[in-house]
């Protein structure tokens, strides 16, 4: 056949159109609304229940606003319960902008020092290419967040307030990629003159110095030590007195952020099941713990979350946090995550039979948002052998004008397809995947799509 476009081929396409009698149809409709309201099954969206065997939140939604913090907030969201608890308080809520300071900082050196590690390869080079597309991003994975929590602490919202800056980041994530893409011409130069690994920092040092002004002018200065108190939600007074962010996680954050393991589902025949893996020049705090993921059957992966939500004989149950591709078959409307929520095919008279694995391989998905699960609705399975999850409850960092109040419905269905990774503690996990932990991950490239960040 002819490689070119060819006029016969689009008068044949025109002509199979114009012989469609239902093609008329959704072309008057699609010209005069979205696709999305014409592909939407409002009969599969109305049989969707809202209620949950298992329900753990009594709180509000938080809002991220116009920034890309949603894996901040729903770290913070998990560890926001036990505070509340331990204050004796309704409602509590961690800064946000106090974590996205240091995030900052330190995702700007993290990517300093990878450009001067990767100082020697040529500026085409597809890693290199990778990390000067994005100097500075809002994004995260749930191991970024604990290394935030592990060296920097937390402070109640009150402490650091929210800015301009933090609820809308576009700007300062400009300016910030301006000061770094130009510290990155300095280094890869200075590199190539031969100068010393020192020298390198120092310039690193100066460039530092830069983003942490900048940071400061938008965000506001950190706290390094605070005065807290408060009054419970019986009215009592309360003053625990001078303490650092660090103080702050010790005394009152009840869940062990150090504990918890990343695991995912990958499907590509290329990650094998029950074994860990990292990602080239992933993370934000240099010297803190590899960002490392556990790769496990979606059915495993369901399992360690519902259990988590359930809890077990004499255990509370907890939520989770959890990394999806937000984007699919969503109604933001409703509230709604369902597999079959959109008939796009039968609009475009197409059958789509890409797999997870196809679409992670072709560039059809990733990791692009994270959340927290708080509820689960646990029906017993057909063969009367167990229980299985037929839908999920999310809380989301959307406001409370998304969803139902902020918060919303997954089915089971969407859960298989469309999510990624979960945060699950440590003695959850069963033999097999504890010893797995403990061989060295298999290194992935820098733009592999498992190093995507939820933003």
């Amino acid at each position: 056949m002819d490689p070119s476009l060819t006029h016969d081929q689009v008068e044949r396409y025109a002509k199979e159109l114009e012989s469609d009698p239902a093609a008329r149809l959704l072309q008057n409709a699609v010209t005069r609304t979205t696709v999305d309201d014409v592909a939407f099954d409002h009969q599969l969206a109305r049989s969707i229940d809202h209620s949950m065997s298992h329900q753990l939140d009594d709180w509000t939604a938080t809002n991220q606003k116009q920034s890309g913090r949603c894996w901040m907030f729903a770290g913070l969201n998990l560890l926001r319960v036990g505070v509340a608890e331990r204050l004796g308080v309704k409602e509590f809520e961690f800064s946000e902008n106090y974590p996205l300071f240091w995030d900052k900082l330190e995702k700007a050196n993290h990517w300093l020092e990878s450009i001067i590690d990767t100082a020697d390869l040529d500026v085409d080079d597809r890693t290199v290419a990778h990390l000067l597309a994005s100097p500075s991003e809002d994004g995260g994975q749930w191991n970024m967040f604990a290394a935030l929590v592990r060296k920097h602490g937390l402070v109640p919202k009150s402490v650091m307030p929210e800015t301009v800056s933090s609820s809308a980041t576009a700007q300062l994530n400009r300016d910030l990629s301006r000061v770094l893409r130009q510290a990155a011409r300095d280094l890869r130069s200075a590199g190539a003159e031969g100068r010393s690994l020192d020298d390198l920092r120092e310039l690193k040092d100066e460039t530092l110095g830069v983003v942490h002004r900048v940071l400061c002018l938008h965000l506001g200065t950190p706290p390094s030590s605070f005065t807290w108190q408060w009054r419970d939600k019986e009215k009592g007074f309360h003053r625990a007195g001078e303490m650092t962010p660090q103080d702050f996680v010790s005394d009152y954050v009840t869940l062990p952020v150090e504990d918890y393991v990343c695991v995912v589902h990958d499907p590509r025949e290329s990650s094998p099941y029950g074994r860990t893996f990292t990602v080239e020049h992933l993370g934000n705090v240099v010297g803190g713990r590899q960002v490392v993921y556990l790769n496990v059957e979606i059915e495993r992966l369901k399992a360690l979350a519902m259990t988590t939500i359930t809890g077990g004989p004499g255990e509370a149950g907890e939520p989770v946090w959890f990394g999806c591709d937000v984007g699919q078959m969503h109604s933001r409307e409703r509230g709604v995550w369902d597999a079959r929520l959109y008939d796009y095919d039968a609009i475009y008279a197409t059958t789509t039979s890409m797999t997870k694995a196809d679409r992670l391989l072709h560039h059809g998905t990733a990791m692009t948002h994270a959340m927290l699960l708080t509820g689960v609705d646990v029906v017993d399975t057909d063969a009367g052998d167990g229980t299985v999850p037929r839908r999920w409850r999310v809380e989301n960092s959307w406001g409370t004008d998304k969803g139902v109040d902020g918060f919303w419905t997954m089915q089971d269905s969407w859960f298989g397809e469309h999510v990624f990774e979960i945060a699950c503690r440590r003695d959850r996990l069963p033999a097999d995947l504890l010893a797995a932990l403990e061989e060295p991950p298999v290194v992935l490239p820098a733009w592999d799509p498992m190093g995507a960040l939820a933003r």
